[in-house]
């Protein structure tokens, strides 16, 4: 299923905790759970590309079957990688590989597991959300399972197309066939807000506030 790029722009306009807002009242959970930015300011907006992987202690498995170069391969400019490693403190992931992303135009990273490098990923301005910074690495620890199946990352499940947002606050996933029913009552909530913050500079109070609006 495809998207309109004016969804995706309207999007990049609209923070995580907003969108959450709209999920709730459309009866969707899509907040994964703690996953945080390699670096102040990182955005990401993009079609999901998602990864399942394995982790085993280190000698586990072959290097051929850590896959990165794959998962990069998969994703178009644009997109988004999603990695499910169930929370393991394991680096899937690192500096040259976000280089050669930003490179080709990748969205961005999200991994509920590991990535290192932070200092590199910050100097290529390369988007990458994760559960865990750590330096150890991947090879012979990781095993790709899957490439654009549906996984459950961080508490929720993503298919290959749906929406990855993140920001300073956190990541969500965004259903494809949703996403513009989604950003139409996110938009509800920014509109009510600006207009509550308004009227709170021309001595709403906050209570009033809350009574008044009910999209804040």
């Amino acid at each position: 299923m495809s998207i309109d790029e004016n969804i995706l722009q309207r999007l990049r306009n609209i923070a995580t905790p907003t969108l959450a807002n709209a999920l709730d009242d459309i009866g969707f959970n899509g907040v994964m759970n703690n996953l945080h930015p390699a670096g102040l300011g990182m955005k990401i907006v993009g079609r999901a590309v998602t990864v399942q992987e394995v982790t085993g202690p280190y000698g586990s498995f072959s290097t051929e079957e850590f896959k990165v170069g794959h998962m990069i391969d998969a994703a178009s400019p644009g997109d988004v990688i999603v990695v499910a490693n169930n929370g393991a403190q394991v680096s899937t992931w690192g500096g040259m590989a976000s280089y050669s992303a930003k490179l080709k135009g990748i969205a961005g990273l999200v991994v509920d597991g590991g990535v290192r490098d932070r200092e590199e990923i910050v100097e290529f301005s390369f988007p990458t959300f994760s559960k865990h910074m750590v330096p150890t690495p991947g090879k012979t620890r990781i095993k790709v399972l899957s490439i654009n199946e549906p996984i459950i990352c961080a508490g929720v499940r993503v298919r290959h197309g749906d929406i990855i947002v993140g920001d300073g606050t956190g990541v969500l996933c965004l259903p494809i066939e949703h996403v513009e029913k989604i950003t139409e009552e996110a938009e509800k909530f920014t509109a009510d807000d600006k207009k509550a913050m308004q009227e709170m500079k021309n001595g709403l109070t906050f209570r009033e506030a809350l009574k008044k609006f009910s999209k804040i």
